[in-house]
């Protein structure tokens, strides 16, 4: 038996029913009938949520669902584990890891005396002067600096500088770009005191190999019985935030991305990612640190050269969208309207969430690249990680943000009648693109996507070692390798939740040593000052 999706009001619930069936059609194809319990991807909130056609919660003023089957079914069915396990995620990051991730980095900003204001043109150069597509080969003592800071860009800049970026306005309007840079701006000190710790706290693994990251400086903090806990607590949440479920969601993207573009059947594209992928894994470090160093300048400058065409295209536009940026976070009303329902609170909070979660700092994620360049003085690695961030953040994503305003993508006047947030961009593109547009942001979400992929990987398989052994990072490759594969055939909203639930779970453990360790980072900024003013 089908289920018909049915139009009820065209008057009422014209724009609620458009964006409801807008949201259901991801592929761009408008399907008007389902199969019996067939999960339906329904815009609410800024964010693709999935219903059962038994969930009679799901506007029946707009939609209604033709069917006659038994209601206990809804109880069986995954898309409510996965409505519980989303739940569950947005309280742990709407609460209490919010305020730490800002709370820390408001007190390393303090305690390092604002080190990314003082040393910004410092990292800025050091990176930038040392970037070479063609570096030295990354072995068993570790890989060069600009390697290590490629390999961390490469994670940090993925979906969440677009997809993210759509969900931020949407559902805290264009204000929620602001409270991303000031995220982002008091992230950068904390992932400073993130690169000094694994710097000054990296060891080797029973191979000889430097082998580094939160789980030896959560070590260094919490002595005894507390401490292996803690660090093995992270290990463990790391591998399945970003090893497992993570890489599955980042492939998941892209197979979406290119089945819109060009209508390639998603299995063909994740099997080619898990080739190409299996390729990389295996290669260990080495083969890491070649690719990332080669793939991040190109993504970045494809990215940004088809944002600033775009923006030039849209050039008077520009001064009224920085203006919507700045007044709609103090005063969203002004910009988007009461109806709605975004406030102060929605802006800050969907903005701070969305920026953290893209920059990664306060994560654990990125000490792992850190933690294997080859420096004179840890301090040396903290001040080019904070460009990371910056690149991240105030280049990337803002550069996303202002097509989506600048274009007209983000509908500020009717938020109901917005695209989903997975389609904005390619919206945003395609006004001036045209139908290149869609196969530009899925080029895009490739290189985003597919690096992400090899970050996390790369992240996971340090820990790994941590917990069971250099031997068993064969595995770990493996079963990596078949997520990817999984990931992209699969439209599973229950995978990205607990991506979600996993990288809140992981964040803890890393700022309860940050904190411990706060003094220490301090102590190494002072030194790094007083070694400069001799």
């Amino acid at each position: 038996m089908d289920v018909t999706l049915e139009k009820l009001d065209d008057s009422g619930a014209e724009g609620a029913t458009r964006s409801w069936v807008q949201a259901a059609n991801l592929s761009g194809k408008r399907t008007e009938t389902r199969k019996q319990n067939a999960p339906v991807r329904v815009f609410r909130r800024g964010r693709a949520r999935v219903f059962s056609p038994n969930d009679r919660t799901a506007e029946p003023s707009a939609v209604r669902f033709l069917s006659g089957e038994e209601k206990e079914k809804r109880d069986m069915d995954m898309n409510q584990l996965a409505d519980q396990v989303s739940n569950l995620a947005d309280f742990v990051w709407n609460g209490l890891l919010l305020y730490l991730l800002v709370g820390t980095g408001i007190i390393f900003t303090i305690r390092t005396r604002f080190i990314q204001v003082r040393k910004f043109g410092t990292g800025f150069k050091r990176l930038f002067g040392s970037i070479n597509l063609n570096g030295e080969k990354a072995g068993k003592e570790g890989m060069s600096s600009f390697q290590a800071v490629a390999t961390s860009i490469a994670a940090q800049v993925g979906t969440g500088n677009i997809t993210g970026c759509a969900t931020a306005m949407i559902s805290g309007g264009p204000g929620a770009i602001f409270w991303m840079w000031v995220a982002a701006f008091f992230g950068m000190a904390t992932i400073y005191g993130e690169a000094c710790l694994a710097q000054k706290y990296k060891t080797t693994d029973e191979t000889g190999h430097v082998i580094g990251g939160p789980v030896y400086y959560i070590r260094q903090a919490f002595k005894g019985t507390f401490g292996k806990i803690l660090a093995g607590f992270f290990a463990l949440a790391i591998i399945f935030a970003l090893g497992f479920t993570g890489n599955m969601v980042q492939s998941n993207a892209i197979s979406n991305a290119f089945r819109e573009a060009l209508n390639v059947p998603t299995w063909i594209v994740g099997v080619v990612l898990a080739l190409v992928a299996a390729f990389i894994f295996l290669g260990g470090v080495t083969r890491i640190a070649s690719v990332t160093e080669k793939l991040v300048p190109i993504m970045a400058a494809f990215y940004l050269v088809g944002g600033l065409v775009l923006l030039i295209a849209n050039i008077t536009a520009l001064p009224n969208a920085l203006r919507m940026i700045v007044v709609g976070a103090f005063d969203p009303q002004a910009i988007v309207g009461g109806a709605a329902g975004i406030g102060v609170r929605e802006a800050m909070r969907f903005g701070v969430a969305r920026g953290l979660f893209s920059n990664e700092a306060g994560m654990g994620s990125t000490p792992h690249a850190h933690a294997m360049a080859k420096v004179a003085k840890p301090q040396d690695q903290g001040i080019v990680a904070m460009i990371c961030v910056f690149i991240d953040t105030f280049i990337v994503l803002t550069m996303t943000a202002l097509v989506m305003l600048t274009s007209g993508a983000l509908n500020v006047n009717n938020m109901a009648e917005n695209p989903a947030a997975e389609n904005m961009a390619q919206v945003a593109f395609t006004t001036v693109f045209q139908g290149f547009g869609n196969l530009y942001v899925a080029i895009c979400l490739l290189f985003f996507a597919f690096s992400t992929v090899i970050g996390w990987y790369f992240f996971g398989a340090q820990n790994v070692k941590y917990l069971f052994g250099v031997k068993a990072v064969k595995v770990y490759a493996c079963i990596a390798v078949v997520c990817v594969a999984l990931g992209s055939m699969l439209e599973a909203p229950l995978v990205w939740n607990l991506s979600d639930l996993f990288n809140a779970l992981m964040v803890f453990p890393n700022l309860i040593a940050l904190l411990a360790l706060s003094g220490v980072v301090a102590k190494m900024a002072r030194e790094d000052d007083h070694d400069l003013r001799r």
